[in-house]
């Protein structure tokens, strides 16, 4: 894979990260105009479905497989129980907690997750050890969530005083 390749996927994840955020800060607003949480987080699944669709029918992609349908194990339908649960979580705790907040407590979440499904390839994923650098690098970021949320009073003096 070329660097340039390589460098392209790098910013997509990036970009993917970034929409987080301002995906949360809207939907808590719209769950507050709704009058609840998951009536926001149904309405963000909605409008998922309604933009999803069109691109899809543009690309003509095939209809799934009914034989994979039919024998896929139940794990694999889980994404959109997941979905809900993250979607509705950050409608709730992003007000309280701040953008920053939370979505450093979120990353800290998926790093420890990800390093154990890594390490024990659940769900099909290739087996990488779970390293004395992995497990650091999954600390410093603990590391920083702290600083990120906790360490706020002092930066708020710092800004005033500059």
């Amino acid at each position: 894979m070329s660097t340039l390749h390589w460098a392209g996927l790098l910013l997509l994840a990036v970009i993917a990260g970034a929409v987080v955020p301002f995906q949360s800060a809207i939907n808590a607003n719209l769950g507050r105009g709704l009058g609840h949480p998951l009536w926001a987080t149904l309405a963000s699944l909605l409008v998922s479905i309604v933009v999803l669709l069109p691109i899809m029918l543009a690309l003509r992609l095939p209809l799934p497989s009914l034989a994979f349908i039919s024998k896929a194990p139940m794990w694999m339908w889980a994404g959109g129980a997941f979905g809900v649960c993250f979607i509705s979580l950050a409608l709730v705790l992003l007000p309280r907690l701040g953008a920053s907040g939370f979505m450093a407590l979120a990353l800290t979440g998926q790093v420890v997750a990800s390093l154990l499904m890594d390490h024990f390839g659940w769900f099909g994923l290739m087996e990488r050890q779970m390293t004395l650098s992995r497990v650091l690098g999954a600390l410093l970021l603990i590391g920083g969530v702290v600083l990120i949320q906790f360490g706020s009073a002092s930066g708020k003096a710092v800004i005033a005083a500059s």
